[in-house]
């Protein structure tokens, strides 16, 4: 019981502080939450077009580069993101 209590009071935490982001930052994260969104349905097309084919290992490789590069620019962008309210004005 005492660790529902805390986790539900670590979620309110965490969406007590959500609040504090500017709208800027918001925007930003919501940007590069769909970039990576975007990249990972990329990334799913070209599996599938490649499934059963004689490239198959060279989609899924492919596949995972369009993934890995979607993470990392969701991450820099909500790196920048945290930077902006952070920043004096």
């Amino acid at each position: 019981m005492k660790k529902f209590a805390i986790l539900t009071a670590a979620a309110a935490c965490g969406f007590a502080l959500q609040g504090c982001d500017s709208k800027a930052e918001n925007q930003v994260e919501r940007q590069a939450e769909a970039i990576d969104e975007y990249d990972e349905a990329k990334a799913d097309l070209v599996e599938t077009l490649d499934e059963g084919g004689p490239d198959e290992e060279a989609g899924e490789a492919q596949a995972d580069r369009i993934r890995e590069q979607g993470e990392e620019t969701k991450d820099r962008l909500e790196d920048e993101a945290d930077q902006m309210d952070s920043t004096p004005q």
